[in-house]
């Protein structure tokens, strides 16, 4: 594993945000979801196409609080513009859990 200096991590802007919308993302090769996540008025509401189908419905990330990286640059995924991305970890099955926080806290709020 290569190890990195702190000051690389810390240019990675790692913030709390809260998925608005989620809706089948029909033209994406792999099954993904369309996230609409509000990160807070400093960073406003982001889009993300999302590979996480295999454990979640819409209807269940609707709410949820999520940790995403807000400064790459934008992506284009098929007809839409990826404006951040949606962190988590495959599990044993290679499906992906999302990375939340265990409480709530404010959108926004950068991981320190």
């Amino acid at each position: 594993m290569e190890t990195i200096g702190w000051e690389d991590f810390a240019k990675v802007e790692l913030r709390v945000g809260r998925i608005l919308e989620a809706r089948v993302f029909k033209e994406a090769r792999k099954p993904a979801y369309l996230l609409q996540v509000d990160f807070g008025a400093e960073i406003g509401i982001r889009k993300s196409s999302a590979q996480i189908t295999g454990l979640y419905r819409p209807d269940q990330l609707v709410g949820k609080l999520v940790v995403g990286v807000v400064n790459f640059p934008k992506k284009q995924i098929g007809p839409v513009m990826s404006e951040c991305l949606v962190t988590g970890f495959h599990d044993e099955n290679g499906e992906v859990a999302l990375c939340v926080p265990d409480r709530t806290v404010p959108v926004g709020t950068k991981l320190m």
